[in-house]
């Protein structure tokens, strides 16, 4: 009987922690750069590349980056990267499986080079947060001289 309840009494937790939880919806962005896919990796895979249009100061110890915005800092664990072409970064304090990505496309036939970044955000945020990117991407792109 004592198993039985203990069981009960976890699933029920479970599903109105489930429940209370906002989901995060996946988004996918593209964005065109006219840029060579090297010199775009160096501005989202370094400290120093990042900074200059992502936050306003980036600290790097191992694979921890903290990024600081107006004082406040936020830091995310770079999970992957592959030169020139990926970079993936989980936050430290989001218990789910989310994250933000840089993945650079670069088209065989045409040469043009896309940028498709990957976040996720709840549907009351999914709006703020591409405005978000667009902003952020047009100051990469500035950084760029594009």
């Amino acid at each position: 009987m004592y198993e039985f309840l203990k069981k009960n009494y976890i699933l029920r937790l479970s599903e109105k922690l489930l429940i209370n939880l906002p989901m995060k919806n996946k988004l996918e962005l593209e964005y065109s750069i006219n840029s060579s896919p090297k010199i775009l990796f160096a501005r989202l895979s370094t400290p120093g590349g990042l900074s200059e249009w992502f936050a306003d100061d980036i600290n790097i110890q191992g694979s921890i980056y903290t990024f600081i915005w107006d004082g406040s800092e936020q830091q995310a664990e770079q999970v992957c990267k592959k030169q020139d072409q990926l970079v993936r970064f989980k936050w430290i304090d989001d218990e789910d499986d989310t994250y933000f990505e840089f993945k650079i496309n670069k088209d065989e036939l045409t040469g043009d080079v896309a940028l498709i970044i990957t976040d996720f955000a709840d549907d009351d945020d999914k709006d703020d947060t591409i405005d978000l990117w667009n902003r952020q991407i047009d100051e990469l792109k500035h950084t760029l001289g594009l």
